[in-house]
């Protein structure tokens, strides 16, 4: 099927010498890789080892050198960059990892003196850190049994004051009744004393045995 009056556009050949005087240009960043450190970390006799100054990482989107980002804009160096930058991290944990148990087996006779004079100062610390927790429990609980025959001293004092109390009181109270008593018996002898005398005198003024039959 042909359309009369209508022309297609053809497809444009594009050549090298063409695509190189094109007249937009797009910046490419170049592939430069940098220099990455290798992951090997210099062993120590006391494995002290001061944190090493990893690579800063990049920002793909934003890589150095390049002040306005475009859109043809390669990120290939950058990317490179923060993988080199991870593995070399990962080199040198794994390294820091295996330098522990390295010293004793493959070490020096140096580095393994130094490993055990490490696991002794160990040692030693963690014992006298059980033995400051165990002084220190025993001084708790030396002053918390001060504390308990404090105040089991002062019960038994508040008791014997109570019991030296109560027995004033009774002898007080038994005092009190004794002296009422030895009141109330004389008061009986009193006046039975009294009401004989008053008998006696009633009988001379008025005898019951008038006669004198009765003796």
């Amino acid at each position: 099927m042909s359309l009369k009056g209508v022309s297609l556009p053809s497809t444009p050949i594009v050549s090298l010498h063409n695509f190189s005087s094109a007249k937009r240009r797009c910046p490419i960043t170049p592939f430069c890789l940098p220099a990455v450190s290798t992951a090997e970390a210099p062993p120590t006799a006391s494995m002290r080892c001061v944190p090493a100054q990893f690579l800063p990482r990049l920002n793909p989107l934003h890589p150095p050198g390049i002040k306005r980002r475009t859109v043809s804009l390669e990120t290939v160096a950058a990317h490179h960059h923060n993988q080199q930058r991870s593995l070399t991290m990962q080199q040198r944990e794994y390294n820091r990892y295996h330098q522990g148990w390295r010293r004793p087996f493959y070490g020096t006779p140096t580095e393994k003196e130094d490993y055990r004079n490490d696991i002794r100062q160990l040692l030693k610390k963690q014992m006298s850190e059980k033995w400051a927790l165990q002084r220190e429990v025993l001084s708790s609980q030396s002053r918390e049994l001060e504390v308990l025959m404090e105040v089991d001293r002062t019960a038994l004092m508040q008791d014997v004051e109570q019991q030296r109390t109560h027995a004033v009181f009774l002898t007080k109270y038994r005092d009190e009744n004794k002296r009422l008593m030895e009141t109330k018996w004389h008061e009986n002898r009193l006046t039975r004393s009294l009401e004989t005398l008053k008998e006696r005198e009633l009988l001379q003024f008025n005898p019951i045995n008038w006669s004198g039959t009765l003796k």
